[in-house]
């Protein structure tokens, strides 16, 4: 079976069409089994997958598991940052909670490593066990208990730790100790596993005085899931009527999911400035040209009329979060305030491996602009149609707090229009690859700068 579209950074993402394309042919063989796995991702890939004639000749029985097949089939198309690992293989459950509500099981947190070596918390979830615990964004882990007493951060970086030994695999009722450092004080707690719910909007939309100007909007979306669609109606509702034309949109952390969700978003934020002017259009194989489609934008009864976009954007922000910018670029005055963006410029479809509990997500299809512009498979801002006001984020102050370093780099741009100059700058040269957010489990180990998710 095939099901849904998807837009995301590495490894994750999710979908919602009312066009999903019709079933690809079933396995070979009636087992579930490597070899059926295999037979599974060649024959949806050499239909559906956007470059099929561009995929490596290889072997198939030269792998030992499908995922390895998968990647080697890809492997050209990582070169040029077309597919670094966006066509993969995952489970029916995984990818449903994962597009639903984000959920997976953890203590319910991001972390990230400063220039200074500290491991600062970038979010705590509301509701979640780290949360309720007292963590905050801005807290500082200095040392974590696995059941043997306290190991520093430092320690553990020397040891060459993972994070599954740091902080435990995804297992429910898993406990660690921490040590942190919250506003000068140094506190212990010990914290439980479960399954965490992420609420996509990083506390309630606010609006932002400004000393002689209307206030500012900011809203920030965590992910593009099913859950954020009736978030940001409410979002949008609770800001109508208030005369608002500067928004401040906060994408940071937001590597992307579903099409239909990003959609909605743009409606709300473009429905009334670009109404039934196209805002995407996504395109795909020279076998599926039918499937094509244009997407307009739409006037919802809580649609903004902004002038001036801030979008607040990271590595890490990638796919329908670059989708929703890139759309709304020819309609409103736009500027990115942090650090250029992943660069993921396609989407992906579900295929599920029928009787099985296979599902293939393929990158099936492009997507460009309604002044069809696309192609930004190295960062929105690589292409130079985008204006940088280049921010370091430090990892402290609360979200949309006029004091928070990329906060009041958007206030500096909506209030002068000029990039600021008195926060924290940061350098903007190019990784050299961009791939979204990094990996969340597994014996990874987490590098400067990026934020990872327990």
């Amino acid at each position: 079976m095939i099901a849904l579209i998807l837009l995301t950074g590495c490894g994750g993402g999710g979908g919602g069409s009312s066009n999903s394309p019709v079933s690809p042919q079933p396995p070979t063989s009636d087992s579930c089994g490597v070899e059926s796995q295999k037979d599974f991702v060649f024959s949806v890939a050499q239909d559906w997958y956007l470059w099929y004639d561009e995929m490596a000749n290889i072997n198939q029985a030269d792998y030992d598991t499908a995922s390895a097949y998968l990647a080697a089939l890809t492997a050209p198309l990582a070169e040029d940052f077309r597919d670094p690992g966006f066509s993969y293989l995952t489970t029916v459950a995984e990818d449903q909670a994962n597009f639903t509500s984000g959920a997976f099981v953890g203590f319910g947190f991001r972390f990230a490593i400063d220039d200074g070596g500290r491991y600062l918390i970038s979010d705590a979830f509301e509701g979640a066990p780290a949360g309720q615990a007292g963590f905050m964004r801005g807290a500082e882990i200095l040392a974590v208990d696995s059941g043997e007493g306290f190991v520093s951060m430092r320690e553990y970086e020397y040891q060459g730790a993972g994070l599954d030994q740091i902080f435990g695999g995804s297992i429910e009722g898993l406990e660690r100790g921490f040590r942190l450092r919250i506003d000068g004080e140094v506190v212990e707690v010990v914290v439980a596993k479960r399954e965490v719910d992420v609420p996509p909007l990083a506390a309630a939309p606010r609006t932002l005085a400004r000393a002689g100007l209307p206030p500012a909007a900011y809203i920030h979306l965590r992910s593009f899931t099913v859950s954020a669609e009736s978030a940001l109606d409410d979002a949008f509702a609770e800001l109508a009527d208030q005369g608002i034309t500067d928004f401040i949109i906060d994408l940071r952390y937001n590597s992307g999911g579903l099409v239909d969700v990003a959609s909605r978003f743009m409606d709300l934020l473009g429905g009334e400035i670009a109404e039934g002017e196209v805002a995407f259009s996504i395109s795909h194989n020279d076998k599926r040209v039918s499937e094509n489609e244009d997407i307009s934008f739409s006037k919802r009864p809580a649609t903004a009329s902004p002038i001036r976009i801030a979008f607040i954007t990271s590595e890490s922000t990638a796919s329908a979060s670059e989708l929703l910018i890139n759309s709304l670029e020819p309609f409103a005055e736009i500027v990115l305030v942090g650090s250029d963006t992943s660069g993921k410029a396609v989407g992906q479809y579900a295929f599920d491996q029928r009787g099985c509990d296979t599902r293939l997500r393929l990158v099936s299809f492009e997507s460009v602009n309604g002044e069809g512009f696309g192609g930004f498979y190295t960062g929105l801002v690589d292409t130079g149609r985008f204006t940088l006001c280049a921010v370091q984020d430090n990892f402290t102050g609360a979200f949309g707090a006029p004091e928070e370093a990329l906060t009041e780099g958007a206030l500096a741009w909506l209030n002068e229009g000029v990039c600021p100059t008195n926060v924290g700058i940061t350098s903007t040269g190019r990784r050299t690859l961009r791939r979204g957010p990094p990996p969340i489990a597994g014996e990874e180990r987490p590098d400067r700068r990026s934020t990872w998710l327990q």
